[in-house]
């Protein structure tokens, strides 16, 4: 149902001509998993990361978390996350449409340098939010145009930021 949620998203996203935007399948990044960390960078997912002014993770809460997939992606970058926007799209089975495994996911944002927008998009009762083509049933519980507002805005704030701010002063 992530996927489905993806593309929805996708779609909204590829509405607004001013943003570039390609969709990563973290399923298919060629990442070893017997290495951990930078030692498992793939270049190709860097190079997207530092070209990003932000990033929309789309995952599915299992048992209250994240899958550890997506956590093994995001470490194997951390210079390029620095200082750009991330909004998270939580998917669930459940009523509280991937809410806890947001909550679990934002201190691991924070920590590799990523600034968190204050909206998400819940995508809750996934089973039966999509026909089996992934075509959305009924949009009204999405609030995806606010999630994209605040994520443009912060992303821009941020690049104007890493453009023009330099961290730290005179001694």
């Amino acid at each position: 149902m992530s996927e489905h949620a993806a593309r929805v998203v996708l779609t909204a996203i590829e509405k607004r001509p001013e943003i570039e935007t390609e969709l990563i399948d973290a399923a298919t990044l060629p990442i070893p998993t017997d290495e951990a960390g930078e030692a498992a960078k793939n270049p190709v997912f860097a190079e997207a990361m530092n070209r990003a002014d932000a990033i929309v993770l789309v995952a599915p809460e299992y048992n209250r978390g994240y899958p550890g997939l997506l956590k093994h992606v995001l470490d194997t970058n951390l210079h390029e996350y620095i200082h750009k926007a991330v909004g998270v799209v939580g998917v669930s089975a459940g009523i509280f449409g991937g809410a806890r495994m947001i909550e679990n996911l934002l201190p691991v944002l924070r920590e590799l340098g990523l600034v968190t927008i204050f909206w998400d998009v819940n995508v809750n009762n996934a089973r039966t939010r999509f026909e089996e083509d992934g075509e959305l049933v009924d949009d009204a519980f999405l609030a995806i145009d606010k999630f994209l507002d605040e994520l443009v805005w912060m992303a821009e704030t941020l690049r104007h930021g890493r453009e023009h701010v330099t961290l730290g002063g005179p001694g």
